[in-house]
C-alpha cells in the first residue's frame, strides 16, 4: 500500500488582535507555513480608552468573552498556532475563551504573542495550561522589536516548527500506510 506523503502538515494559526500588531505577526506566521488563518473576533468592545480598560479588568480577572464563531476547526489540523498580545500580564479574553472551547480537541500547538515588555512568561503558561498539552514551540516579540526587522524571526520559527512537525507527521504518514 502506498501513502500520500504531504510535504508539509497542516497548519492554521488562530490569533486576536486588538491594535493590529499580532494580526501582522500572525500574517508572517502563516504565510511562512502556508497555514489558513484564524482570526479570533472579541465580542466586546474593546476599541478606545474606555476599551482599553474593560480589557484589562477582564484579563486580569481571567475572564473569558463571547467570541465570533471560528470557521476552521483546529482538530482537522496537524499544527495550531495560537497568537495573542499581553494584556496585564494575561492572556486576552478571546483567545483565553477559544483555547478553552478548543482544549483536548487541538493537534500539535505552538504559541506566540505580542507584548510591552511584562507577562510574557505568565501569558505562556497561561496559553500552555488552556491549551492541555506541552506547545511544540513558544515566540514572543516586545513592542519596540514590531518598529522594525522582526519578520526574519518570525519567518525562522515558522521553519523550526516547520521542521519540527513535519518529521512528526510524516512518521505519522508513514507508519498509518503500513
Amino acid at each position: 500500500m502506498t501513502a500520500a506523503i504531504r510535504s508539509h502538515p497542516r497548519a492554521l494559526v488562530a490569533y486576536y488582535s486588538r491594535s493590529g500588531n499580532t494580526r501582522r505577526v500572525a500574517e508572517v506566521i502563516a504565510a511562512e507555513l502556508g497555514a489558513d488563518l484564524e482570526p479570533i473576533t472579541d465580542g466586546t468592545d474593546r476599541r478606545g480608552f474606555l476599551g482599553y480598560l474593560r480589557a484589562a479588568r477582564d484579563a486580569i480577572r481571567g475572564h473569558g468573552t463571547a467570541i465570533g464563531e471560528p470557521v476552521h476547526d483546529p482538530a482537522a489540523y496537524d499544527l495550531v498556532v495560537v497568537g495573542t498580545p499581553v494584556w496585564a500580564s494575561a492572556v486576552t479574553p478571546a483567545i483565553r475563551t477559544y483555547l478553552a472551547r478548543h482544549a483536548g480537541r487541538l493537534p500539535d500547538a505552538a504559541l506566540f504573542l505580542t507584548h510591552g515588555g511584562t507577562g510574557r512568561e505568565r501569558v505562556f503558561s497561561q496559553m500552555t495550561t488552556l491549551c492541555g498539552r506541552f506547545p511544540l514551540g513558544a515566540f514572543a516579540l516586545r513592542e519596540e522589536e514590531l518598529r522594525g526587522g522582526w519578520e526574519p524571526q518570525a519567518r525562522a520559527f515558522a521553519r523550526d516548527l516547520l521542521a519540527t512537525t513535519g518529521r512528526r507527521h510524516r512518521v505519522a504518514e508513514v507508519a498509518s500506510a503500513v
